[in-house]
């Protein structure tokens, strides 16, 4: 049998994550991004320890653990500065430290880990024709011919529709939502946090390059949108607690891009990731609020284990089911946590509010911390033996300097 060809149809986190994977379990790679450039969206990601352990296990260790961890504690507040709960550092529990980074530099390592000309940029997929051998992948530059096919096309994956045309699609969670990377210059140490109003929600996370990630919701219908941001942001956010002024000061038009999308998540679940020769991965498989931070944290997982699978034997639709027995579960119960997180945030009656930040208070640590080691304990399966490094240089393509 010659080297096994997979197509991986999706150029982001889960999709450049599985193209790595795959490649160092031996597999010949070609991920299609219909993007013409990558583009390292100006936002932030915490890479949490059940990631970062994922990462390890394809090598990448090194790479995502420049510069400064997330350190202290983390934790919920109100918007007059109270907190709500505080959870321990996590290096200690879990042997690793939560790190957070741009995302454009998560996109360079795991661009910069595939093999030279596995990246097609400006490809896009449009279908599959699964006969039972070889899959034929119908792309924007014509017919691929692969051994497997991996859909990681995203929110709206166009593969998804075609293998579950019954599905609903994804559903707007209720929310609009913002997201900024700022400079830190001249700021204080900021703890990482989140703060609940009524109805409203601001995070503040320190990079460990120096900058600074905001992101913020409000319960809002889907499409609205405001013709300021910035503008509204200040109306909603700014009598709010320091330094959430502080920082709604930097976040003008003209210095710093602001994104504002609706949330989703794809409910309810798939009945399973795969079909055939074609496995769903990330948020084309399972997307889902952003309460817990774990959408690119399981697009990881996704990618490690599915390359796992991969690597065990010539049966392809086997391993893609043993692939959807080993992460529906789990993806299903984060999903739905999430779910239930953003329920309680989304609360505005000012009964509602008292009742939901009494409870919060009131929740012993054991429980949270119960519920984090399910969350963040998680172990990645075995990895091959480290490469020679040979990795080539970051894409050039990889765009973060507006952020």
């Amino acid at each position: 049998m010659g080297v096994r060809h997979a197509v991986v149809a999706g150029g982001g986190i889960g999709g450049l994550a599985a193209g790595a994977a795959l490649s160092r379990r031996g597999w010949r790679v070609t991920v299609c991004e219909r993007a013409p450039v990558l583009a390292g969206i100006g936002a932030g990601i915490v890479l949490a320890p059940n990631a970062l352990r994922a990462l390890d296990s394809m090598g990448l260790g090194p790479e995502v653990s420049v510069g400064e961890p997330l350190v202290g504690p983390l934790g919920l507040r109100t918007p007059d500065g109270a907190w709500l709960s505080r959870t321990g550092a996590t290096a200690s529990r879990y042997g690793l430290p939560a790190r957070a980074v741009h995302r454009g530099f998560l996109i360079d390592v795991l661009a910069a880990a595939l093999p030279p000309g596995a990246l097609r940029l400006g490809v896009s997929v449009s279908g599959v024709d699964d006969a039972g051998g070889a899959v034929v992948v119908r792309t924007s530059a014509g017919d691929l011919s692969a051994d497997v096919v991996v859909a990681a096309d995203g929110l709206r994956s166009a593969l998804r529709r075609q293998l579950f045309p019954g599905h609903s699609g994804p559903r707007h969670a209720g929310e609009t939502g913002w997201r900024a990377v700022l400079s830190g210059v001249g700021l204080p140490a900021l703890p990482a946090a989140e703060t609940w109003g009524r109805g409203e929600r601001f995070g503040i996370v320190p990079l460990g390059d120096g900058r600074v990630y905001v992101y913020a919701t409000a319960v809002t219908g889907p499409g609205t949108r405001p013709t300021d941001h910035s503008a509204e942001l200040n109306r909603r956010f700014s009598a709010w607690h320091d330094p959430i002024p502080a920082l709604l000061e930097r976040l003008t038009p003209d210095r710093v891009g602001i994104l504002n999308h609706d949330l989703y998540e794809l409910a309810p679940p798939l009945p399973r990731f795969n079909s055939g020769r074609v496995a769903l991965l990330g948020d084309a498989a399972h997307a889902m609020t952003p309460n817990l931070g774990q959408g690119g944290c399981q697009a990881i997982e996704d990618a490690v284990v599915l390359a796992h699978l991969l690597a065990g034997g010539p049966d392809v639709p086997a391993a893609l089911a043993a692939y959807t027995e080993a992460r529906h579960g789990r993806t299903t119960r984060i999903s739905r946590h999430s779910r239930r997180m953003g329920d309680l945030a989304r609360l505005s009656h000012p009964l509602a509010v008292f009742v939901r930040n009494l409870a919060v208070r009131a929740t012993p640590s054991a429980v949270t911390r119960r519920g984090l080691d399910t969350l963040l304990g998680w172990q990645p399966p075995p990895g091959p033996a480290p490469h020679p490094s040979s990795a080539p240089a970051v894409h050039p393509s990889v765009d973060t300097k507006e952020q």
